[in-house]
């Protein structure tokens, strides 16, 4: 019994500091039609030497703009609703972070309440939730600043298809 309690606060030790490193290194390791993925298949910016950003961080500024701004504040560093995005990827995984906006979560304690809706049914979300999480994964990393992107690469071929496939 001694052996499995100790075997349990090692697995549980070991876990939070893999969630410690966040989603891991974001330098490009390949792209595919205008999106970089890190060396584990994580989607990821990429910023040039003179700032250029790439397409997938612009619209995930944009759209993270339209649909996370009300509530986690118009630079990610949140607000008296919800918390600072900035901060949070710092120790959540890609999927941690996907599945949060997919699901939603609850938090309540005696003191507080704090709850994140679902995105899963919503479109304007889901046909973007990789640009998003690159938006805010170049926002956390110190990457990118909080003012607009002033320059950024081109529309990949077929970005509109895939939009339009998404949305039916």
């Amino acid at each position: 019994m001694r052996r499995f309690l100790l075997l349990v606060l090692l697995a549980s030790v070991c876990a939070g500091l893999a969630r410690a490193d966040g989603a891991g290194n974001p330098a490009p390791a390949s792209s595919d039609s205008g999106e970089y993925y890190d060396k584990d298949g994580n989607p990821t910016y990429k910023i040039g030497a003179d700032g250029t950003v790439d397409w997938f961080t612009f619209i995930g500024y944009r759209m993270y703009g339209a649909n996370c701004l009300q509530c986690h504040g118009p630079d990610a560093l949140g607000s008296s609703y919800a918390p600072s995005l900035v901060d949070s990827l710092k120790s959540l995984t890609t999927q941690q972070v996907q599945s949060t906006i997919i699901n939603g979560k609850r938090d309540v304690t005696a003191s507080q309440e704090l709850v994140m809706p679902s995105f899963g049914e919503n479109k304007n979300v889901m046909c973007y939730l990789e640009p998003i999480y690159v938006y805010l994964r170049a926002r956390s990393d110190g990457a990118l600043g909080r003012e607009r992107p002033v320059k950024h690469e081109p529309k990949p071929d077929g970005w509109e298809k895939k939009v339009d496939s998404c949305f039916g």
